[in-house]
C-alpha cells in the first residue's frame, strides 16, 4: 500500500493508507477547523482521502478550512515580524549609543520576511499591516523595553520609521 511519508506519519502515532479508508479518517473529516488547527499536513491528507473516497463536499469544507488556518497562519507570522522589526527601530532610537550591524540585519531581515509573506499570500496587504499597527506597536514597545530594562520614549512608529528609512551606522 501506497503511504505518504510514513516515517512521519508512523511518528505521530499513526499510518496514513491513501489507498483505502481508515476508521480514523471520517471522525477527523468531520471536524475540519480542529484538524486544522492541528496539523495543516494532516488536513491535507485528510483531504486527499476525501478526494479518493469522492466525498467531495468533505474535501471541499476540509479545502475551506485549511485556506483559513493558511492564512491565519501567515497573518501570525507578518504579526511577529512587525513585532521585531518596530523593537529593533525602536531600540535604535532609544538607544544610539547601542546601535549595531546586528541591528541594522535584523532590521531589514523582517522587512524582507513581511515583503515575502506579502507576495506569498496576496491577501496580507498594507491595509492589513495598518488594521494591526497599534496592536503590534504597542507588543513592540512592551517587547523593547523589556530588552532594553528601561521605558521607551518612543511612542509612535510612521510608516517611514518602519518600511522606508536607512538604517546605517554612523
Amino acid at each position: 500500500m501506497k503511504t505518504i511519508d510514513a516515517e512521519l506519519d508512523r511518528s505521530l502515532g499513526r499510518e496514513f493508507e491513501l489507498t483505502r479508508p481508515g476508521p480514523a479518517s471520517s471522525e477527523i473529516s468531520t471536524n475540519w477547523q480542529e484538524l486544522s488547527a492541528e496539523s495543516h499536513y494532516r488536513t491535507a491528507v485528510e483531504i486527499q482521502r476525501a478526494l479518493l473516497q469522492s466525498d467531495f463536499d468533505q474535501a471541499q469544507a476540509g479545502i475551506e478550512e485549511l485556506i483559513e488556518a493558511l492564512g491565519r497562519s501567515e497573518k501570525r507570522s507578518l504579526k511577529s515580524q512587525l513585532v521585531r522589526l518596530m523593537a529593533h527601530i525602536i531600540k535604535w532610537k532609544t538607544q544610539p549609543e547601542r546601535r549595531s550591524f546586528g541591528w541594522i540585519a535584523s532590521i531589514y531581515n523582517s522587512r524582507d520576511e513581511i515583503a515575502d509573506i506579502q507576495t506569498e499570500t496576496p491577501s496580507v496587504t498594507d491595509d492589513v499591516i495598518r488594521q494591526m499597527w497599534d496592536k503590534c506597536l504597542r507588543a513592540a514597545i512592551l517587547e523593547a523595553e523589556g530588552e532594553m530594562n528601561k521605558k521607551a520614549p518612543v511612542s509612535a512608529l510612521s510608516w517611514n520609521d518602519v518600511f522606508d528609512k536607512e538604517y546605517e551606522i554612523e
